[in-house]
């Protein structure tokens, strides 16, 4: 906050027209005022203020006050002290804090009205302490909300237990996770195999860009589009009608559901000044939805509904705590929001979501530990529903009980892997949201006609899509760990067969089978550089091909493959319609993706096949 403190002889100003969309209301004074001998005080509210910076800026105005022994203050909003502005709804909170702390203190205070141009005239007394100016900065101790958590797990019976006295034997993911979120145990390093996986397909940080974003070779381009269509067809199988939509990434913080819905990420917002205003970057897709969602005319009959988009989102994370293809500054949220009439339709819809989500972690391989973060509130009201949902998980979870009202949620599920090296980490997520639809004025019409605003559900079922795929190569770490031939799931690899030529003179029949599997919707390339088989069939490990075909004159003469592979180390004879039957049941249920990559390895950079 700065301020301009002017003793003043005589002070009067006027209204003039409104300088903001929504000026405060003019009241008693009728936009004028007319004053004697009083402390002027020019004030702006800066970026970053809060109600913090009123007891010193209080004491530094009380201070000259009773220097100069003045008669009167008058609180005078004025912009021009700075360049950093905060949003208008936020001074006015600010200025009228700051006027009526001065009132408390016993003092004549007036404030004139925010958002106004107004003409004034002053005729300023002209001694030593006449003209000062002053600069008041948050208390940083008074501006963290220190959010107290009371810890417990719950076990599916019901039961609430004290984290430091529970016996652990059988739940080491909860015991990690515990570690982490209670007792704050740093995990020790290690060399994560998913770091050099990630590098294998082509995903890596950009070093030209801030730290944290990423770039995405042709093979990482290939995984992340069928991710990303995967988690739309995964929103679409709730049994519920889903929206896709698209939008902006950037939101203007003087809008006052924006900045009060931003706030909440506090540290962690990427904003980006233009002019005079200033903009967050979406972290999700929440902004885009609900300033959509705002806007459309909506019945009870239509609900439950979902709004569903995969949203680049932004995060100004620790560098110290950045890690590829999980924590990011810049990532890709596949984000369902779910509008519901009220909290008891949330629970229901909420609990499809739930089992939605284990379900897409078990066919991977992966089953989670869960955090519930939940409103004391909540507890009292709904346990019996919570105890349902942690019924649902069959095993344990912690919960961390919050007071109510801080927060938009009542509910808030953090579901966690415990990854290769005995970390916790958040994959997949839900919330039940009762502020948000008044805040960003969501509404429906029920029965009689009348307006309500919805519940919301927050959910990424697969979690943000580089987190799923950490998962998916997470899970590939544990089975090298374990003596086993890591891999990835078929619909995800980028190639999921290779046609390898012996020599050249089959290199047209090669070509006739891969078009064939192409034609099909299959992912598939041809080897046909100058090279040994073994070579070629070494380089198509590498890149973790499920089936290599070689293709060699018994092959040509019988009309069949032969097919190797990846996941079992087997070997099999197969014809065409076989191996084409064998790829159309394990990609059942999966989105079909285009190749990234031309079909010839012969005309690709030596980065695709050696890494």
């Amino acid at each position: 906050m700065r301020l301009l403190l002017i003793h003043a002889r005589r002070f009067s100003y006027e209204v003039v027209k409104p300088a903001v969309e929504e000026p405060e209301p003019l009241g008693e004074a009728g936009g004028s005022g007319a004053f004697e001998n009083t402390l002027v005080v020019f004030t702006s509210v800066e970026k970053g203020d809060d109600e913090s910076v009123v007891p010193g800026a209080v004491s530094e105005i009380l201070s000259v006050f009773n220097q100069v022994k003045a008669s009167s203050i008058v609180v005078y909003p004025y912009a021009h002290l700075s360049q950093d502005l905060a949003p208008p709804f936020e001074a006015v909170k600010i200025l009228g804090r700051l006027y009526a702390a001065l009132k408390e203190a016993g003092v004549e205070a007036y404030k004139a009205p925010f958002g106004w141009y107004k003409a004034f005239t002053l005729e300023c007394y002209g001694h030593p302490l006449s003209e000062l100016s002053r600069s008041v900065r948050r208390s940083e101790t008074g501006a963290r909300r220190v959010v107290e958590k009371k810890f417990y797990i719950m076990t599916p019976d019901g039961v609430l237990h004290d984290p430091a006295g529970f016996n652990y034997a059988g739940y080491p993911e909860l015991k990690a996770l515990v570690e982490k979120e209670v007792f704050g145990k740093e995990f020790t390093g290690g060399e994560n195999k998913v770091n050099e996986y990630c590098r294998k397909f082509g995903f890596e940080w950009e070093p030209m860009s801030d730290h944290g974003h990423m770039r995405y070779g042709p093979h990482a381009v290939s995984i992340m589009e069928s991710v990303m269509r995967y988690s739309w067809m995964v929103a679409q199988s709730l049994g519920i009608p889903v929206f896709k939509v698209m939008g902006s990434n950037m939101f203007n913080l003087k809008e006052k559901p924006v900045y009060e819905h931003a706030v909440l990420f506090g540290d962690r917002l990427y904003e980006v000044q233009l002019d005079e205003d200033r903009f967050v970057l979406r972290y999700a897709a929440c902004h885009q939805q609900f300033a959509m969602l705002r806007d459309w005319v909506i019945s009870y009959k239509e609900m439950p509904f979902g709004a569903f988009e995969v949203a680049d989102s932004y995060r100004l994370e620790q560098r110290g705590e950045l890690a590829l293809c999980f924590r990011l500054r810049k990532f890709y949220m596949p984000d369902l929001h779910i509008l519901t009439r009220d909290i008891n339709e949330a629970i229901e819809v909420s609990m499809r979501v739930q089992s939605k989500i284990h379900e897409e972690a078990g066919k991977v391989g992966r089953s989670y530990v869960a955090l519930y973060n939940i409103t004391d509130e909540f507890l009292e009201k709904y346990r019996d529903k919570l105890v349902e949902f942690v019924k649902r998980e069959k095993y344990p979870v912690l919960l961390a009980v919050i007071p109510s009202g801080i927060y938009y949620w009542v509910l808030n599920v953090e579901y966690h892997i415990v990854d290769n090296l005995n970390r916790p980490r958040e994959i997949a997520t839900f919330q039940i949201d009762v502020g948000n639809g008044a805040r960003f004025n969501i509404t429906y019409v029920d029965e009689k006609g009348e307006k309500h605003h919805p519940v919301i559900i927050h959910t990424a079922i697969l979690g943000g899509v580089e987190r799923y795929i950490y998962m998916v190569l997470d899970t590939a770490a544990l089975m090298e760990a374990k003596g086993q031939t890591p891999y990835i799931p078929t619909w995800m690899s980028p190639v999921q067969a290779r046609v390898i030529p012996v020599s050249r003179e089959f290199n047209e029949h090669a070509f006739k089978v891969a078009g064939e599997l192409a034609s099909r919707g299959f992912r598939v390339d041809v080897d046909d550089r100058d090279e040994t088989l073994g070579k070629k069939i070494r380089d198509a490990g590498r890149e973790w091909v499920p089936y290599i075909i070689v293709i060699g004159e018994r092959e040509v003469a019988t009309g069949t493959l032969n097919v190797r592979v990846r996941r079992s180390n087997d070997q099999k004879v197969m014809r065409l319609e076989e191996f084409i039957d064998l790829l159309n049941r394990e990609v059942e249920g999966y989105p079909r993706v285009e190749m990234t990559l031309p079909m010839k390895l012969s005309s690709r950079p030596l980065f695709s096949y050696r890494q």
